[in-house]
């Protein structure tokens, strides 16, 4: 069972040892502050920040008890991070990846050994991976029911916007880049045996049941897929097309494109463009970023894009393997949400409809997982994103019963919509948007918050009344909705605020103290309560320890759903008989070994603290309003050091990152800012692990795009644990909480630090 065992006598934690991560490194030229600043981290050959952006960073699984924190008895894998390594650009509606197993998180597991095709979307949730293409030559004997190529991991590949790799089976070398709309692929062969591109055409973690593959031109195929809607393509190669044929053995078919004869020596290439909408505006989008561009202009491009965003982030001293999980984790914040809207600005709405928008249309992020962290941080550099993102979200909302869209759990577009606006980003409706909230907030309904109608009436949300419960069993998830739900109150209560809704503001904001309902003195936990003969009553068969998927607690256990109420800290302590008990309990979370049970997608213990889900992330900051700022950072330091790049290639993560949460909270405790309460236009103070570290912020322009605004500097003074003075601008920080403000006004964070 994995626990770092970390005593708490006269030292909380000993001193963690960094894990060396696979550096992977691209070339690119350094990019230049608005302020002047050289880049801080470009090194003499020119090199920029993309050089230490390792994409294949959280593609291996935990396999080990002392890394899951229990002894593996399933044959299934446990969740890795779920990261896909292929060539993608920033929120792109296309990401171009290899597929290693279906139904899998984002069909790449580093420790497999065969790819079935390169699909053009992913995430790392259990979807996606449409049309799925593979090259394939006749002397490979490809067959419909056995056509995937083994590779090697010494002849892989991958940067920022390009991903390279050998196919053995069928002596390949396949190259990938992509545009936001678009993929490339660039197939070098060995030989000059009779070629193919096999697509196919059925298969998708969506499981497809509708889908057409056809020639469309000498040189062209076309044809759809469904799973989560239907995508359209357009595709264009560099040779000219004999037929596209269907191939079956005893499974689904699959889709072949024969090539007429000869093909001398030439690598066949293959633009292949994509649309949501139609296969008319697959091609529009083929020829309006690609066409009439080469393969080494498109793969250029994509580096520069993303040189200019992670460049927002520049930084000086810390060690080349800090570095790396910095871009690395920085670089996987702006893959999701996904664009769907094409270059024409049309986009099929939640209705099904076909509209043209004057924004770009994006799916919904993950909001239970993203609304902590990552979603501020893709705000802070690419605020027209975060702001079409809110329109976006507005539009299905408005379409979709008048609720603000959710996901998997909980009511968390407010955190996000309040977040933004407060720090400043104003290019959307705040009132559409506070329309849908407010209804999530006080109307239950279908498309709104799960048992709304007992969270108004009692204050709580009461649990299953049965016993025995197993881990994977889904209920209603009591507690963890009836704190969320509290929080979400704050949040629209400060949207009531701006809009001048003082009557909703004050019904929110009287809402918002529900955390305290489920609070159970007796043990000092959150804990789930029945109704039973009309009365309500703790859960007797209790096990603070025990996870679960949905059972009080959302994919965690009592443990890792404490002292949850950000926008109320204070009062959150005062549940407790003094600081000194809550300081013991976190003590006892940090140090006391996990139960060793089996759940798998709950891994990564520090004593019984799971950084493994998302849950439990704002708990080790609880230090800081008892007095004890120092063992917070102990805490934090050992989570970025021992918890990214982990397993035998120091590729893992100690839990999921699918869609970029588990990465934001590295990035932003790496340089010395957490989104404690992302509501609130505010950063809790960390220890940086950089000496010096320049961010500026994007900036909107009067037509909503992002231009580079003001660059603030966090500067570190010394080393160790403990902060011993906070300046903003020269003057002391009161608290521990830096105003957006003062940073957007380009205000020097100082930080000072001793042992």
């Amino acid at each position: 069972m994995k626990y770092r065992s970390i005593l708490l006598a006269a030292t909380f934690f000993m001193a963690a040892v960094w894990q060396p991560s696979l550096a992977v490194t691209a070339n690119n030229n350094p990019r230049a502050h608005s302020n002047g600043k050289p880049s801080a981290v470009s090194s003499p050959d020119g090199k920029g920040v993309t050089q230490y952006v390792n994409p294949f960073m959280g593609t291996t699984t935990l396999w080990t008890p002392k890394d899951l924190g229990y002894t593996r008895t399933e044959e299934k894998r446990a969740w890795g991070a779920e990261t896909y390594p292929g060539a993608a650009l920033p929120n792109a509606m296309v990401q171009l990846t290899p597929v290693t197993k279906y139904r899998s998180g984002s069909g790449y597991q580093y420790e497999d050994h065969q790819i079935y095709g390169f699909a053009h979307t992913s995430k790392g949730h259990w979807n996606l991976l449409h049309v799925p293409i593979l090259p394939v030559t006749v002397e490979g004997k490809y067959r419909p029911d056995n056509y995937c190529s083994w590779y090697n991991h010494e002849r892989e590949e991958a940067h920022p916007g390009y991903y390279s790799v050998f196919l053995e089976r069928y002596k390949v070398k396949a190259e990938l880049t992509s545009t936001l709309r678009c993929g490339y692929h660039r197939y070098t062969f060995s030989g000059d045996d009779e070629r193919c591109l096999l697509i196919d055409i059925t298969r998708s973690n969506n499981q497809p049941r509708r889908w057409l593959v056809e020639k469309s031109g000498e040189r062209a195929f076309q044809g759809y897929q469904d799973g989560e809607g239907r995508i359209y393509f357009y595709a264009e190669t560099s040779e000219d097309i004999e037929s596209v044929d269907l191939e079956r053995e005893h499974r689904q078919p699959i889709g072949v494109v024969h090539f007429r004869q000869p093909h001398g020596t030439k690598p066949l290439e293959l633009k292949i463009g994509f649309s949501f909408v139609s296969i008319d505006n697959a091609r529009e989008n083929l020829r309006a970023e690609l066409e009439n561009k080469t393969f080494d202009e498109v793969r250029s491009a994509a580096e520069a894009t993303w040189e200019d965003v992670l460049g927002h982030i520049q930084v000086e001293g810390g060690t080349d393997e800090e570095r790396t999980m910095l871009y690395s984790t920085l670089y996987r914040v702006f893959l999701f949400p996904h664009l769907r809207s094409d270059v024409n600005g049309e986009y099929r709405d939640a209705r099904g409809q076909v509209v043209k928008g004057d924004f770009n249309y994006y799916t919904d992020p993950s909001f239970w997982d993203t609304y902590r962290n990552k979603l501020i941080l893709l705000g802070m550099i690419t605020p027209d994103v975060a702001a079409d993102i809110i329109k976006s979200c507005t539009d299905r909302g408005e379409k979709r019963g008048g609720y603000m869209p959710t996901f998997f759990h909980g009511d968390h577009a407010s955190a996000f919509v309040a977040g933004s606006w407060l720090r400043g980003i104003r290019n959307f409706d705040l009132q559409r948007a506070y329309t849908l909230m407010l209804k999530s907030a006080t109307v239950p309904g279908r498309g709104g918050r799960p048992y709304l109608d007992e969270y108004i009436e009692r204050g709580w949300i009461s649990e299953k009344d049965t016993t025995d419960v197993p881990t994977e069993d889904e209920y209603k998830g009591s507690v963890t909705k009836t704190l969320e739900y509290s929080y979400d109150d704050y949040a629209t209560a400060l949207v009531a605020h701006e809009l001048k809704d003082k009557k909703n503001e004050q019904l929110l904001m009287k809402r918002s103290q529900n955390y305290k309902t489920l609070f159970d003195a007796s043990t000092g936990f959150w804990r789930g309560k029945v109704i039973r003969d009309g009365k309500d009553m703790w859960i007797a068969d209790f096990h603070p320890n025990y996870p679960y998927y949905q059972y009080m607690y959302r994919e965690a256990d009592a443990w890792n759903s404490l002292f949850f109420a950000p926008h109320d800290p204070e009062g959150m302590i005062a549940l407790y008989p003094s600081p000194q008990a809550v300081e013991d309990k976190l003590d006892s979370l940090f140090t006391t070994p996990c139960g060793g049970y089996e759940a798998w997608n709950l891994t990564g213990y520090l004593g019984t603290y799971c950084h493994g889900n998302q849950p439990g992330h704002s708990i080790p900051y609880t230090y800081y309003f008892v007095g004890k700022q120092e063992k917070a950072q102990r805490v934090l330091y050992t989570l970025m050091h021992d918890y990214y790049g982990m397993g035998e290639e120091k590729l893992a993560y100690a839990g999921m990152d699918d869609a970029g949460e588990m990465s934001a909270w590295y990035v932003l405790n790496a340089i010395g800012l957490y989104t404690y309460s992302p509501a609130d236009p505010q950063y809790i103070v960390t220890v940086p692990l950089f000496n010096r570290v320049w961010f500026t912020l994007g900036s909107t322009t009067s037509d909503g795009k992002t231009k580079e605004g003001q660059t603030f500097t966090i500067v570190r003074e010394g080393d160790g644990k403990t902060i011993s003075e906070i300046t903003i601008g020269g003057k002391p920080l009161k608290g521990w909480f830096v105003k957006h403000e003062d940073l957007a006004k380009g205000k020097e964070l100082l930080i000072r630090v001793k042992e």
